[in-house]
């Protein structure tokens, strides 16, 4: 099935032939979906937190920061901007007669009136044209071609979302602004880590050498920046409709990005001790960061919570004296079932103690993570579940809608009666409780993957997407979810959403 120059591929890739065989196994046989129990709702699966709650764990957090907390920011941030401009492209490679006819539509009317209000207009060109087609044309190109601006193909961190006074900022300022509101440690430092495509690192490094004495000055903080790429070992192969791997014009095997799910390899690579999470496109001006910022520390601060607590029943089973492994035994059984809804077996709790600590330090000694749900207004994306694992125990999980089963109509209904969204907003603790770093990959579902179907050169595959960093990624993590206000979630998907009102200037 393989030839040489197969063998060669996987090498320079670092990906096994035992790999690629599994790969191919899940074209044939699929992925199963998730089975959901219930949405996860306000008291059940989801905190809402009132303010002399929110204040504690704010408190609590800043008091460990004070004790030396080593806190990092993670920002995926290699995508290009291609889906940004969608309706763009399509307006370029529309006729000229249709362009005359669309100019006057939307998205298309705003963007040429509104123009002005974009961060970028500056490098927009001073078109003299007399239609307002070729006008449109004119710009359009400009913005995104490489002969001009090169937004079409320039990842989102690099490209200019908001005014500042006299200068643009890019998203990848808007993370260090924020980092210096709830990453800074107790010696004035602060660490951001970006996720980055290689072809566009360099771009990256010359924009935070140009910006950063300007924000050092500014927030009274050292940053520590660094970037990362996503791993070839963790492309995935793609294949034809018969799922036969797919080949390219010249016969070789092609791979493609396996998804978000394989920064789950940069996370792993992260030195500190609490790590958060967010996209590189969910950003507002420094005047509306304040949300934010605060809830930011919220999470961390009720992650601290939730962490002390199962470090204490840890290290109290790890303990010589059988009475207190008793008592962290006792804490320990109400914890699963109160704060995680997972029933210990009746086996279990008739069994010696030393099974019962066998079975507490399985299901405790994990990573965990707080994440920030947003009431549903209709975005799209993943959302909030109670969903059966195969062990028939019921977990906190995100769900993707690509996971639940179309054709099922028990399961579209609780799907359709979800309250609250993903925002991409999470605080994670990955040092067990002798301070040692989980390894990341081992807390993977790989049965969380899903395939899509794609084009390459006109013609049909299918593309293996890796479990999801914040979904099958996290599976197997201790998951607690916090609503947060909406103010907190503001994605930029298309540049029309930069005329919203929370991306202009006050």
């Amino acid at each position: 099935m393989f030839t040489e120059s197969d063998y060669k591929l996987l090498d320079i890739k670092n990906i096994s032939t035992d790999s690629l065989l599994k790969q191919l196994a899940y074209f044939e046989k699929g992925f199963p979906f998730a089975k959901l129990s219930k949405p996860a709702t306000i008291g059940d699966g989801i905190n809402a937190l009132d303010e002399e709650n929110c204040q504690k764990y704010i408190r609590q957090f800043e008091n460990e920061i004070a004790d030396g907390l080593d806190v990092a920011k993670f920002v995926p941030a290699s995508g290009a901007a291609t889906r940004m401009f969608k309706s763009l492209f399509e307006f370029l490679q529309a006729s000229e007669e249709d362009q005359a006819f669309l100019v006057d539509k939307e998205p298309y009317a705003t963007f040429l009136k509104e123009k002005d209000k974009f961060a970028f207009a500056d490098e927009l060109p001073a078109t003299e044209k007399t239609s307002k087609a070729d006008m449109a044309v004119e710009i359009i190109f400009h913005l995104l071609h490489d002969d001009g601006m090169s937004y079409g193909s320039l990842p989102k961190g690099l490209l200019k979302f908001h005014k500042d006074n006299d200068w643009s900022v890019t998203p990848f300022e808007e993370h260090l602004r924020e980092a210096a509101g709830y990453g800074k440690k107790h010696d004035q430092t602060g660490k951001v880590h970006y996720t980055v495509s290689p072809e566009h690192h360099e771009k990256f490094v010359q924009l935070w050498q140009a910006v950063k004495d300007k924000y050092e000055s500014l927030y009274g903080i050292t940053y520590d920046i660094d970037f990362s790429f996503q791993k070839p070992s963790t492309d995935t192969v793609a294949a034809n409709p018969d799922n036969t791997p797919f080949r390219d014009e010249d016969g070789q095997l092609v791979f493609r990005p396996g998804g978000h799910g394989a920064l789950i390899e940069n996370l792993n690579e992260m030195p500190n001790t609490v790590v958060f999470i967010k996209n590189i496109d969910n950003v507002v001006p420094k005047q509306l960061q304040e949300d934010t910022i605060k809830y930011k520390k919220v999470l961390a601060g009720l992650l601290i919570e939730k962490k002390n607590l199962i470090f204490e029943i840890l290290t109290k089973i790890e303990n010589s004296d059988s009475a207190v492994q008793k008592e962290g035994i006792e804490i320990a059984f109400a914890f699963l079932q109160e704060e995680l809804q997972i029933d210990v077996p009746v086996a279990i709790i008739g069994s010696e103690q030393e099974y019962q600590i066998k079975y507490i330090r399985e299901k405790l000694n994990r990573p965990i993570r707080v994440c920030g749900m947003v009431k549903n207004e209709g975005e799209p994306g993943g959302g909030p579940f109670w969903v059966k694992q195969a062990d028939g125990t019921h977990s906190l999980q995100i769900v993707e809608g690509a996971q639940i089963d179309p054709n099922n109509e028990q399961q579209q209904e609780i799907l359709g009666s979800s309250t609250h969204f993903n925002p991409v907003d999470l605080v994670c603790y990955i040092k067990d409780f002798k301070g040692n770093k989980f390894d990341l990959k081992d807390y993977v579902d790989p049965q969380t993957g899903f395939i899509s179907e794609k084009t390459l050169n006109g013609k049909p595959l299918k593309a293996l997407e890796l479990p999801g960093l914040w979904n099958g990624a996290m599976a197997n993590w201790i998951t607690f979810f916090v609503e947060v206000p909406v103010t907190t979630f503001n994605p930029v998907k298309t540049v029309m959403d930069l005329l919203r009102p929370q991306h202009q200037p006050e």
